[in-house]
């Protein structure tokens, strides 16, 4: 009898498909001259402080684990952070888990929450990994279509539309990638209705908070009634350009702590010490530098308004995050093909919309993480692109 491995596979892996934006990014694999507005990955180095604190704690041989909850300073840190952002109050030694990028923290607030059969509340489109990490909690995805007429944001008739007496948790992420989207305060506030309403626990993704660019970012949490049935994820890899350092963090109600840090201590352990001292000096001296680096993607992103306005494409004016989502339905071809054809005839790479769900189909993602001048160039053969297809 020969040996299958696929018999053997969990029924809820097998539901879970492969990443799109990866998939298609397979298709760059050894190409030349390539631009790419697909990575969500800043194009900055992290400040110089942040590696300088990191080489120091080297040099002063932390090289240990640490305590399953992170670093007691950072957790301070995260404290203050909260405090002095969103007016949120949290007790750093019960409230706080320095996990391994905000990935992480999403992955593990889903399994503290979901028992089989429970309805996650995922509004569309969205980051690739709700729904993967909600089946592999034994979770049911319910997705929410959130549209280009409404400006991508979400509303509490799009949630009541969905509410079963199964619904458990709603996923919110505002700034949003891939469309830019971003909640007010008055937004948030008639979500926060309907989640008390339905008894709706919130898991709150805000790692692109910072990249706000009209007015000041907004956590669902500060809205009256919601910090208790809100968790907060977030992490540092946007905002300081730490993407590869894997350090986030989740503050809620402590007794979400006590069991998401089973989750941690048996798979994780920790975050990586030497990361936690780095992004210590982050939340400590890294506030002029994001400034920095959000006012030269908020250049990107005019230029990418009035570029895009100018070749004649349909696009919702993104305000938040690093990415545009302009709609490519005009032109008859799938969000796919236009990817595909665009990577093929011009060498720009973007990621088609279905990546990020089904509404995804029509429109495709481009980040801004990348220089002005690549971006230029990027656009001039997407004009050039457009051209062809009229």
């Amino acid at each position: 009898m020969s040996f299958d491995p696929q018999l053997y596979i969990n029924d809820s892996i097998r539901q879970v498909k492969p990443s799109g934006i990866r998939k298609f990014f397979d298709l760059c694999a050894g190409s030349k001259d390539i631009i790419s507005l697909g990575v969500g990955e800043p194009d900055f180095i992290s400040p110089w402080t942040i590696r300088e604190a990191c080489v120091y704690s080297l040099e002063r041989g932390y090289t240990m684990y640490t305590s399953n909850y992170g670093l007691p300073e950072l957790r301070y840190e995260i404290v203050k952070y909260l405090a002095e952002r969103f007016g949120l109050s949290y007790n750093e030694n019960t409230d706080v888990i320095v996990t391994v990028g905000a990935s992480e923290a999403i992955d593990m607030a889903l399994r503290t929450l979901i028992d089989p059969g429970d309805e996650v509340l995922i509004p569309e489109p969205c980051y690739v990994s709700y729904q993967a990490c909600t089946l592999m909690s034994h979770g049911v995805p319910v997705p929410i279509v959130t549209t280009e007429e409404n400006g991508f944001r979400l509303t509490p008739e799009d949630i009541e539309k969905k509410i079963t007496p199964k619904s458990k948790v709603l996923i919110l992420s505002f700034p949003n990638n891939p469309t830019g989207a971003v909640m007010n305060r008055e937004d948030l506030t008639a979500l926060a209705e309907v989640a008390m309403k339905h008894d709706l626990i919130v898991i709150s993704d805000e790692i692109y908070c910072e990249l706000t660019y009209d007015g000041e970012p907004v956590s669902i949490a500060s809205i009256p009634g919601m910090k208790d049935r809100t968790i907060l994820v977030s992490g540092l890899s946007k905002a300081f350009a730490m993407t590869g350092w894997r350090i986030g963090y989740v503050a809620c109600h402590p007794d979400f702590i006590a069991e998401m840090v089973k989750i941690h201590q048996y798979t994780i352990l920790c975050a990586p010490i030497m990361g936690q001292k780095a992004a210590i000096e982050a939340f400590q001296s890294g506030r002029t530098e994001i400034e920095k680096m959000r006012t030269e993607y908020d250049r990107r992103r005019r230029y990418i308004v009035e570029r895009v306005k100018e070749i004649g494409i349909d696009m919702v004016t993104p305000e938040g995050a690093f990415y545009a989502f302009p709609s490519v339905k005009k032109f008859g071809l799938s969000s796919d093909d236009f990817a595909t054809r665009l990577l093929t005839e011009k060498k720009v790479a973007i990621v088609p919309g279905t990546a990020f769900g089904n509404s995804g189909e029509g429109f495709v993602r481009c980040s801004y993480a990348t220089s002005m001048k690549q971006i230029v160039k990027a656009f001039d053969r997407i004009e050039s692109f457009v051209d062809q297809l009229r």
